[in-house]
């Protein structure tokens, strides 16, 4: 499974001939991208008024994975071992990445920072 960020989903709303489009596409049909529950915040947060209703439609076809218990312990986890470091990482992908890792899946994100989480092992990514 993929956890598609933010990022990815906006190229694919927003930019129809981009190359993500297919690519996208192809992993939904595949039934192999999973909705976290930050990034539907994030979406639904930055959709326009008239675009929420269908917006929520379209993702309420994918598996929804929400934060545990463990996610949390998982965070502060990650956010000592960063900090020793010297890395450091916002709380949205902290909670993106560790409910991804806690189900096993990768990551799909154009945001660095989940590259300097899957450096020290963190996450893993989606290679396009």
């Amino acid at each position: 499974m993929i956890v598609v960020d933010t990022s990815v989903w906006v190229d694919y709303f927003r930019y129809p001939t981009s190359v993500v489009v297919a690519e996208l596409q192809a992993k939904l049909d595949e039934d192999e991208v999973a909705l976290v529950a930050p990034v539907r915040v994030e979406l639904i947060g930055g959709a326009g008024r008239q675009d929420v209703a269908r917006l929520k439609r379209v993702l309420s076809a994918l598996p929804s994975w929400l934060p545990t218990g463990a996610t949390w312990a998982t965070m502060e986890s990650w956010a000592e071992k960063g900090g020793a470091r010297e890395q450091r990482f916002g709380m949205g992908d902290l909670l993106i990445g560790a409910i991804a890792a806690e189900h096993d899946a990768k990551v799909w994100s154009f945001d660095a920072d989940f590259a300097r989480m899957e450096r020290m092992g963190f996450v893993q990514l989606h290679r396009r």
